[in-house]
Order: structure tokens, then sequence, then C-alpha cells
């Protein structure tokens, strides 16, 4: 019995730590005993030092005593045994009663509050006391409303499929905290946090935005921070999500050419001067059918001057230009008489090749080759038409130059990043305004592509026997693409107002700048065009200009 007044110590029993003794017991048990087993036959099996009655006798006297030990070890390794066994029923005893007694109480609690709950939640779907519900992952949901008199908001579930923007947070009762916004889908806004207890709570941090991943995408907004009551902490906002970068140029590839636009119509023959030839009709493409430029019209034939080569028609999309048209002839054997400068080629669609300079006319001097036409984005340009032939006496005509090779595609502009979404308002009486949240970081722009290359030279002019047209000149490398600029930082969010006793919130920062990109590779010259037997070959075209590096963005 205790003395009246003194008091009685309580005694604690975790059954975990229960069973970790009893593990513990079972291993030096087990650890002793295989030392007596291995001990046994030397110790009871003494062999006598000598053949004498003495040395047999102490032998003897040594194995019974091995014998007794042995028998005793038994007994303790039995006993040892019962008390592993006795720890671990006890273990489970001890855990069977806690649940015993755990789920009772639980129940008990759970009606209690049912009791209280049910008038408000049938009247006005809301309980009195306990927590809002979670919004469920994925959904967007809106997180539940707590208790009216205590409890905090759920949370709102992240964004996803029909509902990408993060859900908002549950709304507090009388006592407790704002439930916190839901994470944004990718590139979607946050979920506003849910308001403070009118009396006193927090409010809930706003979600953060969702990071772009389509490329040159912009950041989701951060989601603004909940509202606290009278009492309270303003709730933060959420981080707005960061730019995806832009994508890298890609030069177009061409489309199956469908039938070419209408040829230009032909010059008209004259006495002195033929007349020029039309030009060829610009290609339209469908979206899947490039249709190549139209040929430009053949110069009509002069006595003294051939007349000039239309221009080829522009390819549509896609589509390859048309061919200039041929230059007219002129008189054979008259001084002084040239055939007619072939037509330029059409330039290409975008992702097409420039269309092929016309012929020169042939005449007592030939006609100049036409140039070649410009070739489309990131295509090469066409090549320079062959001179026009002449007579013995006179010259062939010189080859034309090779097409401009296109210029490359341009690397997109990195995303934006988004905006920080704006801190909570204090308690109205005391508490302070929450923090804004950060501006998303900016993506990098993306790379140039590479320009197309240049259009060889025409082939230069024949004669019969005297000196021959040089080639044409190799057609200029197209530039590189530009780089694409990166994209601007998102802007940092407000700072939350704070109460009659309380300070505003800290405004968030910036996101960081998006680093523009650099300019595409240029592309090479074309080669020079052969001259005939006698005639000089044609240079080689110069490549074309590095691309020009993107901009920086600016800092939010």
């Amino acid at each position: 019995m205790t003395r009246l007044g003194a008091v009685m110590s309580y005694v604690v029993a975790a059954p975990e730590m229960v069973v970790a003794a009893a593990t513990d017991l079972a291993s030096l048990g087990s650890t002793i005993s295989s030392a007596n087993a291995a001990a046994a036959a030397p110790t009871t099996a003494l062999v006598a030092a000598a053949g004498d009655e003495v040395s047999t006798a102490v032998a003897a006297l040594f194995g019974v005593h091995a014998q007794r030990y042995q028998a005793l070890s038994a007994q303790a390794a039995a006993f040892h045994t019962r008390f592993v066994q006795g720890l671990t029923a006890g273990a489970g005893s001890y855990a069977a009663a806690e649940t015993t007694n755990a789920s009772p109480l639980q129940t008990i609690e759970q009606q209690i509050l049912g009791a209280i709950n049910a008038p408000t939640q049938a009247l006005l779907g809301r309980p009195l006391i306990g927590n809002g519900a979670d919004g469920a992952a994925g959904t967007g949901q809106n997180g539940g409303a707590g208790g009216l008199l205590i409890g905090n908001g759920g949370n709102g579930g992240s964004g996803g499929g029909a509902h990408p923007t993060g859900g908002s947070g549950g709304t507090a009762g009388l006592l407790g905290n704002g439930g916190n916004g839901g994470q944004g889908a990718p590139g979607a806004a946050g979920g506003t946090g849910g308001s403070g207890g009118l009396l006193y709570g927090a409010g809930g941090a706003g979600g953060n935005g969702g990071n772009a991943t389509i490329p040159g995408g912009t950041g989701g907004m951060g989601g603004n921070g909940g509202s606290a009551g009278l009492f309270g902490q303003g709730g933060a906002g959420g981080i707005g999500g960061l730019g995806a970068p832009g994508g890298n140029g890609v030069n177009p590839s061409p489309l199956a050419a469908g039938a070419p636009a209408a040829s230009g119509t032909p010059g008209v023959n004259g006495t002195d001067v033929g007349g020029p030839g039309g030009p060829g009709s610009n290609g339209v493409s469908s979206s899947t059918t490039g249709q190549p430029g139209g040929d430009g019209g053949a110069g009509g034939n002069g006595t003294s001057v051939g007349g000039n080569g239309g221009a080829g028609g522009i390819g549509g999309v896609g589509a390859t230009g048309g061919t200039g048209g041929t230059g007219g002839e002129s008189a054979m054997g008259m001084a002084g008489a040239i055939g007619g400068t072939g037509g330029t080629g059409g330039a290409g669609g975008a992702g097409a090749a420039g269309g092929m300079g016309g012929a020169g006319g042939d005449g007592s001097n030939g006609g100049i080759g036409g140039t070649g036409g410009t070739g489309g984005i990131g295509a090469a340009g066409g090549q320079g038409g062959a001179g026009g032939d002449a007579d013995v006496a006179d010259f062939g005509g010189a080859g034309g130059a090779g097409g401009s090779g296109g210029v490359g595609a341009g690397g997109g502009t990195g995303g934006t990043g988004g905006a920080g979404g704006a801190g909570g308002r204090g308690g109205l009486l005391f508490g302070n305004g929450g923090a804004g949240g950060a501006g998303g970081n900016a993506g990098n722009g993306g790379t140039g592509a590479m320009g197309g290359g240049g259009g060889t030279g025409g082939a230069g002019g024949s004669n019969g026997g005297g000196d021959q047209g040089p080639g044409g000149n190799g057609g200029t490398g197209g530039d590189g693409g530009a780089g694409g600029a990166g994209g601007n930082g998102g802007n940092g969010g407000a700072g939350g107002a704070g109460g009659f006793f309380g300070s505003s919130g800290t405004p968030g920062t910036g996101g960081t700048a998006g680093i523009g990109a650099a300019g595409g590779t240029p592309g090479a010259g074309g080669a020079g065009g052969t001259g005939s037997v006698n005639g000089a070959t044609g240079g080689p075209g110069q490549p074309g200009a590095t691309g020009a590096d993107g901009l920086d963005g600016l800092p939010g």
C-alpha cells in the first residue's frame, strides 16, 4: 500500500519497443547456445594426460563438471526461450489493447461531432466544426469550406484536363486558416488562396502557376493569396510559372508539286528590236500541294537586238519559282547584233528553290543568260541561265549569275515568365499583408536556321571557233536566320495590404530575363558556271552572312 499523499507513477508500454527487446534477447540466446554447443565435445570427453590413476581421476573430474555445466545451460536456454515467448506475447497483447481502446474513442468522437454538425449540415450544407475537404489532384477542384465555428479550409486541387487553372482554397469559418490554392496545369494560373476565419485565421497561400511546355509559351500566373479576417496574416501570393524556351528555327520543306501557274506571253517579233516576253504568273499553293511559278515568256526576235525574256513567276508556298524566258534571237553575221538577255528566274516559295534563269538569245553576239531566282526561306538559289550562242566571227554570251540562297528561318522568341500572385490582405485589425509571389523566369530564344546555298552560275555560250562566252558567277549564299529574342521575366506580385495594426507585405521579386539566341549559319556560295572551250569559268559566289543574334529579354 502507498502512504496517504504519495503519488503513484504511470507505466507506459510501447509494443514496438517490447518487440525490439524480444528480438535482441532471442539473438543473444542463439549466440550463447552456439558457444555452449561448440565447447561441449572438448570438455565432456577430456583425455587423461598420462596413464596413471591420478591423471585418470583428474580427467574424469573435469568431464563430470563439464556435463553438469551443459545440463545447467540446457535449463537456462529453456528458461530463456520461455522468457522471449512471454515478451513477444505481451507485445501482442499491448498492441491489441491499444487497438481495442482506440476504436471506441474514435467512434464516440465521430458520434459527438456528427450530432453537433447535423443541424448546420442539413440547413446550410456546411458543418459547424471540421476541416474542409481537399480538392482532387488534376481536376482544378476547389477546396471545401471549413466548419462555421472552427475549421480550416481545404486545399484546392491541382489543375488538369478541362480545368487547367488550379482550384481555389476553401474558406475558413469563424476560427481557422484558409486553404491553399492548387498548382496550375502547364501554362495555366494557380488557384487563389482561401480566406481566413472571420475572427481569427491566416489566409491561404496562392497556388503556383504552371510552367509553360509549348515552345515560346508564357508561364502561368501565380494565384493571389487569401485575405485574413479580423486577426491574422494575409496569404502569400503564388510563384509565376516558367516561360518556355523559343523553338529553334526550322527551314520549311517543299510541298508536292502541282500544275504550274500560267506562263508569260511571248514577245512580239520586230524588224529591228524584238519585244520583251511577259512575266510568268505567281503560284498559289494549297495546304498540301505547291504550285510552281509560271515560266517567263520568250523574248521576240529582232534584226539588231533580240527581246529580253520575261521573268519567271514567284513560286507558291513550298513551290519553286518559274524559269525565266529565253532571250530573243538577233540576225547572224550582222555586226553589233546581239541576242536578248534571258529572263530572271522566279523566287522560290518558302522552303523551295528559286527558278532557273532563262537562256540568252542566239545572234551575232550571244545574249547574256538570266540570273537565277532567289531561294525561298532556307532554300537554294536557282541556277543561272546559259549564255546565247554566236556565229563564227563574234562572241558567245556570258552565263547568268546564280540566284542568292534564301535566308534561314528565324529562331522563336522565348516565353514570358508568369506574373507572381498578389499577397493577401492582413487582418482588418491586427495582421500583416501577405508577401507577393515571385515572377517566373523567362525562356531563352531559339537558334536561327541555316541559310540556303547560292545557285550555280550559268554556262557561257559558244560560237563556231572564235572567242567563247564566260561562265556566270555563282550566287551568294543565303544569310543565316536571326536568333530568337529572349522572353521577358514575369513581374513579381504586389504585397498585400496590412491591417490597422500591421504592415504591408513585401512585393515579389521579378523573374529573370531570357537570353537571346545565336543567329543561324550562313549558306555557302554557289559554284561558278563553266565557260565554253575558250571561255573563262565564272567565279564562285560569296557565302552569306551569319544571322543576327537575338536580343535579351527584360527582367520582370
